[in-house]
């Protein structure tokens, strides 16, 4: 077994133990109750798999980007929302109600979206629908079920075990991210000279910036969420989606390596103004 190998096992714990843990923290009555609402349940799917890859799509026409790195940004934008997610949203101060179901609907519509997507958005990447849609389904999408299944039924194992799940997701993703920069530090390093960084960070303020000023009949702390989800990715199911095409290119990890740093700074920075906004609310009222 070489280090590649070791790699990806690691990776595989990491994907799983972290969709695990989101599984684990979901509040059932209020996904539910978020559930219920058709429009926010349509504006996941509009927000999550049509206008953030137009996004990504057009900024790859825009920018000259390698046609690695392109690629890379056209597969992430396929992931919406973070395990850090709910964080997020607590700190904007955003509805957590509707942060329950934006990470089941999120997650079930990359299990679907991702794998049919790709081979029409990444033109000259060799794989097939089922060869990316059977690794999202196992490592993604069932250990969250299994996660929400323990809630539902066994609330108290749930907050038991969950910590405990959440820390080895944790500690999984610093290793993740260690031999990360051991095995393709070069690749990384040379992104640095490159457009793929501002190219992420242009996607990431895009998509967070129209989520949140385009209401669409949703609340301001309904907005909030929305952006706050789209603003973050789900690096754990476009890891299992990147091992799963033939021959990736490296500069596709680096774009997807590059998420987690991007994507959280951006985060950070939008939840804070998000936060400020209620506040603003809140006084004038």
């Amino acid at each position: 077994m070489n280090i590649e190998d070791i790699y990806k096992i690691i990776v595989m714990i990491f994907t799983v133990s972290n969709l695990a843990a989101m599984g684990l923290e979901i509040n059932k009555n209020e996904a539910i109750k978020a559930l219920k609402n058709s429009r926010f349940i349509l504006l996941i799917i509009v927000w999550g798999w049509v206008v953030g890859p137009a996004i990504a799509w057009l900024l790859t026409k825009v920018i000259p980007l390698s046609e690695p790195h392109a690629a890379g940004l056209l597969l992430i934008s396929l992931a919406p929302t973070a395990p850090f997610f709910p964080l997020m949203v607590t700190k904007a101060r955003g509805d957590m109600s509707s942060a329950g179901a934006f990470i089941l609907v999120a997650t079930v519509g990359t299990v679907v979206f991702l794998p049919l997507m790709v081979p029409v958005l990444i033109k000259g990447l060799t794989v097939s629908i089922w060869a990316l849609a059977k690794p999202l389904l196992i490592m993604v999408l069932l250990p969250l079920i299994i996660g929400f299944v323990i809630k539902v039924y066994k609330e108290p194992i749930a907050d038991k075990i969950g910590p405990v799940v959440k820390k080895i997701g944790t500690l999984f993703l610093l290793i993740t991210a260690v031999l990360t920069f051991w095995l393709y530090w070069e690749e990384m390093l040379s992104a640095i000279g490159s457009y793929a960084i501002g190219a992420q960070i242009l996607f990431f303020a895009a998509i967070t910036f129209l989520s949140y000023k385009v209401p669409f009949g949703l609340k301001k702390t309904q907005r909030s969420g929305m952006a706050l989800g789209m603003c973050t990715r789900n690096i754990a199911a476009v890891f299992v989606a990147y091992f799963g095409i033939t021959n990736p290119d490296p500069g596709v990890f680096v774009m997807i390596v590059l998420v987690v740093p991007l994507a959280l700074i951006v985060a950070l920075i939008a939840a804070r103004i998000f936060a400020k906004d209620v506040e603003k609310e809140v006084v004038t009222t």
